[in-house]
């Protein structure tokens, strides 16, 4: 026997003749014998016991009532809703209640062996023979037959099941459908038991297979794969929550009505004939006496369970508290729980004591002081007592008033705590590996609810700061998260404080079972790690990556990049590498400062610098990935790496040249620049400088001249040498407009027609594709000029690099004597004279600011000298650029002696594409013309309209004839009006379109 679940009571005995049913009704005891009498016994008269219920006294028999039956009496039941007691003997027979007086008897129901009542519908069923009938029950003294059905063997059990019937047959169990009298099979019954139908309160069925019980729904169908097994054959069975108990031959056995179905309880008695539920307790008949098994209280019982150390049948219990005890159940299985938690952790059963700690919703740290080796942060949350030992707390209301057992669990229930914080072994024990994964296990399933609080908590301060209230318990200098992490935690925040207790513990039960990853994630995510602890302990243990991110979810980012720059440069050091180190590179110091860019620039540019040098695109991969302001950036690395100015500088202008400011593109020219004149002052040191040379550091910087447009040319200009770069000063003069300047340079310094041609094109093209510009050919008459004019271009250039400020006053001359000693190369120049007047030509500075004038007025006549101009390259010119040129102006630049056959490649196509032209220009003109006649005509067919006034023409908008009055005509030839009408009714338009103005 595990505990007393029912306590045996000996109601009545030595009963004159043999009972053989026995039923209750209020505090009376029904006994049916075998001689057909129905005794009843009552309480003594001096009893003061409630009258509707069966009381632990002896009974004393109050009446006798002879020939209630012809034969004997084999079953009896109160149906007490209707105040009828049903009885089966020779017949089923209707009694009222409580003077017995006869009611119906169903004559058909003459040699029935069982029968089921609906006390629902008021629905009668018995079986007889190989018939199953139904009756129902009028609502008065009488029953009403519904239905006869056939069924192929003699019915051994037999109960309603919704609105059917289940019948154990001789060799199986069928349902029988009381709509159409079908019969579908359940499966077959025991051979050696006889079939045992039992209708459970919810509805299903208890079908009996030798002692082995099947649970089934209303249709037969198997509801779950366990069984409840007996110790022998049942031969009747009694549910009453929660417990089944059956009738076997010598014993009865109680058991719960809970998976695994535990035995409860055997109570051994000889002879037991019946075993009948009362409203109260269980009645069992012997053959000639009556003892009744009054249950115990829910909560004794609890408490024995407990007291013993059968903890899931005391849980099973509680389940069956009354639904008003509600605060009272959860706090007995919270102590039962955490007491059945502490027996499970000191028998070795960690996870299944987490899992009873869990249940039992006792403190986080009521658990972790059995861990004494995780490290916890300081708190001022006050430790909730001990709920272990309020197990028998209500006990006048729980369980029987003699009862003794409460005190005696008390004294003699076994400590489930440690007694000895010293004692070694079991210390290693608290911390071995199985004892930590149960621990991780169940702050893992504690951590949601804990965390989602705590934000909650942290979300409502926010709002509280933010609306201006103030409490109390807050401190004004109370730290954040974003503070210099939570080792700190406000007062008065107990969700905080225990989510910091729980992922502190947490994070150290991962280190120590070798979950380095998992703990890496858990501070990856929200959490409320005490920074001091944690820091201690993973720089303890070396675990560097899950301290980065201790630090990061703290926002400690300085701590944070310090050691990655420490752990980077210990990976480079030559000492022995661990592989803790290998794994640091600086590119973890970009991917840290990432998401940092929006939310802290200067932070990114300070530790930036650390990795610079070894990682300079990604670095400056970073800048340009992470939005920072161009200008900060420049100024950033202008002061502390100004090596790696010029690069980001250059990979800014490749990803969107739009957006780099003109202050940006300056800067970055000038450090082209700067590198070039650097070169530059090297190679002339060694005498080694060509102009014609074009190293990286010069190819790089004209490219940028040539496609940048935000720079400023004037300071650049000023910073080139006067007897070097002259391409560079050629490009930059032409950003200036100063265009002649320029093509003085291609053709005299650099000696390079082809060069001033593609000037001369790109300057035509941009022009050309300006919207409200027209093609300009003064730019070719421009380099024609200077080819023919050697002198007069020399004086305009030194003048000109005078006024622009590129040059001193003194070097003029220089200047101007380099350019005309400059001999041109290639054998393509001839001797060059001196030609009369040039000083006299205009040197106009006011085209240095218009790109479509041109700097020589093309009416201006050449004087002739003794020297020869460059006519094969103005003749080249002429013939490759016909159709961009002036061919009146260009003729009038050149010599008189030129040749003409010297000048048909240029005068051909020209003439062609004039005399072309011209045809154009002239059928236009013709078409023009007779477009102009076709108007014409038209025209005159309109003003030809003749508008035909009778005297039976009407005015349309007067309606009167229109007589010899003035009319006007519609334009559609046929409406006549008075011209006065016409013109009133315009008159009257104009006002309405006025007055409608005003009221918009």
């Amino acid at each position: 026997m595990v505990h007393n679940a029912y306590d045996s009571f000996q109601l009545l005995k030595d009963c004159p003749a043999r009972i053989d049913a026995v039923e209750s009704y209020g505090s009376k005891l029904f006994a049916g014998c075998y001689d057909g009498s129905l005794r009843i016994y009552s309480p003594p008269e001096s009893s003061a016991s409630d009258p509707s219920e069966l009381h632990q006294e002896t009974f004393v028999l109050e009446t006798t009532v002879a020939g209630f039956s012809k034969k004997p009496i084999v079953a009896m039941e109160v149906l007490a809703s209707r105040e009828l007691l049903l009885s089966l003997s020779e017949s089923i027979a209707f009694h009222g209640l409580p003077n017995l007086e006869t009611v119906a008897v169903i004559t058909k129901a003459k040699g029935a062996n069982a029968y089921s009542w609906d006390d629902r519908r008021g629905f009668l069923c018995f079986s007889r023979q190989k018939r199953v009938c139904v009756f129902k029950h009028d609502g008065g003294g009488g029953f009403v037959e519904v239905r006869d059905y056939g069924v192929p063997d003699t019915v051994k059990s037999i109960s309603w099941c919704g609105e059917n019937i289940c019948l154990g047959i001789k060799k199986e169990y069928v349902i029988l459908n009381t709509a159409n009298g079908t019969l579908s099979e359940v499966f077959p019954s025991g051979r050696v038991a006889p079939p045992l139908v039992i209708s459970l309160p919810s509805g299903e069925l208890l079908l009996g297979k030798e002692n082995i019980g099947v649970f089934v729904d209303q249709n037969g169908k198997l509801l779950q794969t366990e069984r409840i097994c007996w110790s022998e054959a049942p031969t009747s069975i009694v549910i009453q929550n929660p417990y089944a108990i059956a009738l076997l031959p010598r014993r009865v056995e109680v058991r719960l009505l809970r998976s695994p179905y535990p035995l409860i309880q055997t109570i051994v008695l000889q002879n037991i004939r019946r075993l009948v539920k009362s409203n109260n307790a269980v009645i069992v008949g012997l053959d000639n006496s009556v003892y009744v098994l009054f249950p115990v209280s829910i909560g004794a019982q609890i408490v024995q369970l407990t007291a013993s150390g059968n903890f899931e049948e005391a849980l099973a219990l509680c389940k069956v508290l009354p639904p008003e005890e509600s605060s009272l159940r959860a706090a007995k299985e919270s102590s039962i729980h955490t007491r059945f938690a502490h027996y499970l952790f000191e028998n070795g059963s960690y996870e299944e004591a987490m899992e009873h700690f869990l249940a039992s919703q006792v403190d986080i740290t009521h658990v972790l002081s059995m861990y004494p080796s995780i490290i916890l942060p300081k708190t001022t949350i006050i430790p909730q007592p001990d709920k272990m030992v309020d197990i028998s707390g209500d006990e006048a209301s729980l369980s029987r008033g003699s009862s003794g057992i409460s005190d005696d669990m008390e004294s003699s229930s076994p400590r489930y705590f440690l007694e000895s914080e010293d004692n070694t072994a079991l210390e290693s024990k608290k911390m071995s590996y199985n004892t930590l994964m149960a621990l991780i296990k169940y702050l893992q399933k504690r951590r949601p609810a804990v965390i989602e609080k705590a934000t909650s908590e942290g979300t409502e301060e926010v709002i509280s700061d933010a609306v201006g209230k103030s409490y109390g318990a807050y401190d004004s200098s109370k730290s954040k998260k974003s503070s210099k992490g939570r080792g700190m935690i406000p007062l008065n925040s107990g969700a905080r404080e225990m989510a910091a207790i729980l992922d502190t513990a947490l994070l150290q039960a991962l280190l120590h079972t070798g979950q380095s990853g998992s703990a890496i994630e858990l501070l990856k995510g929200v959490n409320y790690c005490d920074v001091k602890i944690c820091e201690e302990i993973l720089m303890k243990s070396k675990n560097y990556s899950a301290l980065l991110e201790l630090f990061k979810s703290n926002s400690m980012h300085h701590e944070a990049l310090k050691l990655l720059n420490q752990l980077a440069e210990e990976s480079k050091s030559d000492q022995s590498q661990t592989e803790v180190t290998q794994i640091f590179s600086p590119e973890l110091i970009i991917e840290y400062l990432k998401p940092l860019c929006r939310t802290d620039p200067m932070l990114v540019l300070e530790y930036s610098m650390l990795v610079l040098e070894s990682c300079p695109t990604q670095t400056i991969d970073l800048f340009l990935s992470g939005n920072i302001s161009a200008d900060l950036v420049n100024s950033y690395l202008k002061q502390h790496a100004p090596n790696m100015q010029g690069r980001y500088l250059e990979l800014m202008m490749a990803m969107n040249e739009t957006a780099v400011s003109g202050n940006l593109q300056n800067e970055m020219v000038q450090i082209y620049l700067s590198e070039v004149l650097d070169l530059y002052a090297a190679k002339s040191a060694q005498q080694k400088w060509n102009e014609k040379d074009h190293p990286p550091e010069r190819k790089k910087l004209l490219s940028a001249l040539e496609s940048i447009s935000g720079y400023s040319p004037q300071p650049l200009l000023k910073r080139l040498p006067r007897d070097a770069l002259y391409e560079e000063r050629a490009v930059i003069l032409g950003k200036m407009n100063q265009h002649e300047l320029a093509l003085s340079i291609y053709v005299h310094k650099l000696h390079a027609p082809d060069l001033a041609l593609a000037y001369c094109d790109r300057i035509y093209e941009s022009v050309s594709y300006l919207p409200s510009g027209k093609p300009s050919s003064n730019i070719y008459l421009t380099v024609l000029q200077i080819y023919l004019n050697p002198k007069k271009s020399a004086k305009d250039f030194a003048k000109r690099i005078v006024a622009l400020g590129s040059f001193e006053s003194s070097e003029t001359t220089k200047m101007m004597d380099s350019v005309l000693s400059s001999k041109a190369k290639g054998g393509r120049s001839k001797k060059i004279v001196a030609i009369e007047g040039a000083e006299d030509m205009r040197v106009g500075l006011s085209s240095s600011t218009d790109s479509g004038r041109s700097d020589v007025d093309a009416e201006e006549p050449l004087e002739e000298g003794d020297s020869t101009v460059m006519i094969s390259e103005v003749l080249d010119l002429l013939s490759q650029r016909w159709e961009r040129i002036n061919g009146a102006q260009a003729l009038k630049l050149l010599p008189r002696e030129t040749k003409l056959q010297n000048l048909l490649p240029f005068l051909a196509p020209l003439l062609r594409n004039s005399s072309e032209a011209h045809r154009n220009f002239s059928v236009i003109k013709s078409l023009r013309q007779s477009e102009n006649l076709q108007v014409k005509e038209e025209l005159y067919k309109h003003r030809k309209g003749v508008a035909q006034v009778t005297s039976d023409s009407m005015c349309s908008l007067c309606n009167k004839k229109i007589g010899t009055s003035v009319f006007a005509v519609y334009p559609n030839g046929k409406t006549l009006v008075h011209f006065v009408c016409f013109r009133d009714s315009q008159g009257m338009k104009a006002v309405s379109k006025t007055s409608h103005g005003r009221r918009r």
